[in-house]
């Protein structure tokens, strides 16, 4: 049973008390990401995400790094497509620390001027090293072709050109637009002492006030039938085509998760053995399947020669319509379902998943997720169920993205 408060502010708290650790993750959950920016504030989430460790109105930059070092704490952050999230990772007597201090960038970061202009440039330099990763660029080309001028195809960083634009102004308003309690969930997994926990929520976070309309996101279905290329120098053409999805916390996700296993997600999928074992024309050929609030995507990615590509495409498209005409075996649906059962179970090994598992949870679903609600959702998909996801996925026809030289000979 996981423990769970709300302060008077509206903040949400959620732990799972694992008593024979000797440390704490916890993590602070914000409803803010690339999918909540408009166009003309793409990548403001992502700036702000680094901004808050350049100081706060109680420690510079340098204090940041150094009080959590101290104590061989781990502390950092990221942001995504529909959430941001500061975490820190200590032993149990330090917990307090770790409050304090993810309170302290959450709520009173300085957003100084002069560490703006610096933090700048290192967010340019990390559009630049996506620039320089083909594999990256051909996922967020797919993102952009399936979402149209939805802000789901939108990149988390941004637009270099905006990102060199962005002022503190910028800045301030963005976090004052979408930083708020009610929007927030703090998660911890570990060693604590729940009324402790309570009450350091309370005295770091409790002051913390900023009242702002519930969020309404506009419908974003994912496209079909599009395409898009890039010309780029590299060894490899790098292809990825995209189906529509299925949404985070729907039913359809236990389903699609086992067709990804067998179709794409492993070693023995029909995909890595057809492709790359039997013919030779990938080393990296694996699906994904992204799920959003209201909106999810699947994916088939190949990194190939150019000279193999159309065909490789060719070889990615029979073993779609091999499957959707013959189905699946009891064999793969078995060892699918088992190994995504597994992979769950190891997942929960780690608290610092088992943390991220709650905070998102509660944070886009509500409701805090609990392991054997999950294991029984895996255990209860069927064959019937995994081949009508097969169908309502790949009937549709795919968007193609395609990075490399010559890319623009695969849309045809």
């Amino acid at each position: 049973m996981n423990d769970q408060w709300t302060l008077p502010n509206g903040l949400r708290i959620v732990g799972e008390r694992l008593p024979y650790l000797r440390s704490v993750s916890i993590g602070v959950w914000l409803h803010v990401g690339s999918m909540m920016e408009q166009p003309s504030e793409n990548g403001l989430s992502h700036f702000l995400e680094h901004m808050v460790f350049k100081g706060t109105t109680h420690r510079t930059t340098r204090q940041i790094a150094e009080e959590m070092d101290a104590v061989g704490g781990q502390l950092n952050a990221f942001t995504g497509k529909d959430c941001t999230c500061f975490y820190a990772k200590v032993i149990d007597e330090d917990l307090e620390l770790a409050v304090d201090m993810l309170a302290d960038l959450t709520c009173h970061a300085t957003l100084d001027e002069g560490e703006l202009q610096k933090e700048r440039g290192v967010i340019l330099e990390e559009i630049a090293m996506d620039e320089d990763s083909p594999e990256d660029l051909v996922t967020d080309l797919l993102s952009a072709t399936q979402y149209g001028g939805m802000s789901l195809g939108m990149p988390i960083l941004g637009p270099a050109a905006q990102v060199e634009a962005y002022t503190r102004g910028d800045l301030a308003a963005f976090r004052a637009a979408h930083y708020s309690p009610r929007d927030t969930v703090v998660a911890l997994c570990g060693n604590y002492d729940p009324a402790k926990v309570k009450a350091l929520c309370e005295q770091y976070f409790g002051s913390w006030h900023n009242e702002l309309p519930p969020l309404a996101l506009p419908p974003m279905a994912p496209l079909t039938g599009r395409s898009a290329a890039r010309e780029k120098d590299t060894e490899q053409m790098h292809i990825c085509l995209g189906f529509p999805g299925t949404g985070y916390g729907t039913g359809e996700i236990y389903p699609q998760a086992v067709l990804n296993n067998l179709l794409g997600g492993s070693m023995s999928s029909r995909l890595f053995q057809r492709i790359r074992e039997e013919l030779g024309m990938a080393y990296t050929i694996y699906s994904y399947p992204n799920s959003y609030q209201g909106s999810g995507t699947f994916g088939i990615y190949a990194g190939v020669s150019p000279k193999n590509g159309a065909l490789v495409l060719e070889e990615i498209r029979g073993e779609l319509k091999r499957l959707l005409r013959d189905g699946i075996t009891e064999k793969e649906f078995r060892d699918a379902k088992t190994q995504l059962r597994g992979g769950y179970l190891l997942g929960l090994e780690s608290p610092g998943s088992r943390m991220q598992a709650l905070g998102r949870s509660l944070l886009l679903l509500e409701k805090a997720a609990e392991p054997g609600e999950t294991i029984a959702r895996i255990d209860a998909v069927t064959m019937d169920a995994v081949m009508e996801a097969a169908r309502r996925m790949l009937s549709a026809e795919p968007c193609l993205a395609v990075v490399g030289r010559g890319p623009e000979a695969l849309l045809h």
